[in-house]
């Protein structure tokens, strides 16, 4: 019978899905397009009354299979791009856009333009609407290549300079270039989202013609619109342009001062620590110290040299001066039940002494101070450090030793 028949049939293509499903995550995808041409032909000999159109599933995973299947070409991807696009308005630019990257994966910049450029004159009356988010992305990924076009033709000309017919046409099309771009990545950023690689580009463009102004409102905006979410990289991006305009220290501990509240590890905490370090104001340096503790509570600084040279460095200052001896005790109370096993075992000295021994060095100052001349990792590196006569190693050991009173002030 009809329902029968109907039954029988919606219940082929969940298995034919399921077999698609089970050899796409097997990597097998001869398997996986033989099983996703079954499908499509099951849908066509469907004589039921209902419009079968060609769902998101099929694009979808016909696309994964062309681009990893052993026998497929770039010829037979466009192919069946082209049909998708034909076939299914309601996702056009969508299409569209995934065309686009596969495009730019393989290298083919201009075809990439083009499918833009055809994508962004496409009108089909109320889907035109409705695609709107899809249409300003179409134009803010067309802006993104004019600016990879500005940026060929601004090379050229600094490498040549300015001289002759030649280069006078190059400024030209930079120029044209650089107006294109602009306007679409304007755009695209004025929208709260995420558009990491749009603003730096944009404000590339800015820099470049002088036009300074614009370029730090735009990060400003990035960096401090609620409406946008948080984002790290806006700190980033804003900290460096400050930095590279030679901006004043209040306006540099800003920028990085919210980047270390999103990413306390974040690699430019370094260059806070130092900043404030510097600085004559005791608030800052207690934030420094606190910085620093922060960024080496994480396993990927676990052996920065940088890093704990940095502490080493502000610690020994505050012991040497016997001054706020209570900013290292209030640091080192949440961390004394679990650092010593993190970082100081006699395991992590002895592979610390004999990969890097500037590495060994800064711990085991910071070591001696905060756990005492009984510490493991102290004890074997300045031993290892007398016993191969490194002078630095003497001084350290007499140093901790001098000092010994600080650890048990600190650790109460």
């Amino acid at each position: 019978s009809s329902h029968e028949y109907k039954l029988n049939f919606k219940k082929s293509k969940e298995m034919c899905l399921s077999y698609i499903q089970d050899a796409m995550l097997q990597k097998q995808w001869k398997k996986a397009a033989e099983f996703l041409t079954f499908y499509i032909e099951s849908l066509e000999k469907d004589f039921s009354t209902e419009y079968v159109s060609p769902s998101e599933m099929i694009w979808r995973i016909g696309t994964e299979i062309l681009c990893h299947h052993s026998r497929s070409s770039m010829k037979e991807l466009n192919s069946f791009t082209e049909q998708m696009k034909s076939l299914g308005v309601k996702r056009y630019l969508k299409v569209c856009l995934e065309h686009t990257f596969h495009l730019l994966c393989n290298g083919l910049i201009d075809e990439a333009y083009q499918n833009l450029s055809l994508s962004e004159s496409w009108r089909f009356g109320e889907q035109t609407v409705i695609q709107d988010k899809e249409m300003k992305l179409i134009k803010a990924y067309k802006g993104l290549l004019d600016y990879y076009n500005w940026s060929k033709q601004k090379n050229i000309l600094l490498e040549h300079g300015q001289d002759g017919f030649e280069d006078l046409s190059v400024e030209q099309e930079m120029h044209s270039y650089f107006r294109k771009a602009a306007v679409n990545l304007k755009e695209i950023i004025k929208i709260p989202g995420v558009w990491d690689l749009f603003v730096k580009c944009y404000v590339d463009l800015l820099e470049f013609y002088g036009d300074h102004n614009e370029a730090r409102q735009v990060l400003n905006e990035y960096a401090y619109n609620s409406k946008f979410p948080a984002n790290p990289n806006a700190h980033v991006y804003l900290y460096q342009f400050l930095k590279r305009h030679g901006e004043s220290k209040k306006s540099l501990v800003s920028a990085l001062k919210i980047l270390h509240e999103v990413v306390p590890s974040h690699e430019l905490m370094i260059d806070f620590n130092i900043i404030l370090q510097k600085s004559k104001k005791r608030k800052r340096r207690r934030l420094g110290l606190e910085v620093i503790f922060a960024v080496l509570d994480y396993a990927g600084w676990k052996e920065n040299v940088k890093a704990w040279s940095c502490l080493a460095k502000q610690v020994k200052q505050i012991v040497i001066s016997e001054k706020h001896l209570d900013w290292i005790q209030q640091e080192w109370n949440s961390r004394k039940d679990w650092w010593p096993a993190f970082h100081f075992s006699r395991y992590s000295a002895k592979r610390n002494w004999q990969e890097n021994e500037s590495l060994s060095y800064e711990k085991a100052l910071v070591a001696g101070i905060l756990l005492g001349k009984g510490c493991k990792y102290f004890k074997y590196v300045s031993h290892q450090g007398c016993k191969a006569q490194v002078k630095r190693f003497r001084i350290l050991k007499k140093f901790v030793n001098k000092h010994n009173p600080v650890y048990l002030r600190i650790s109460g």
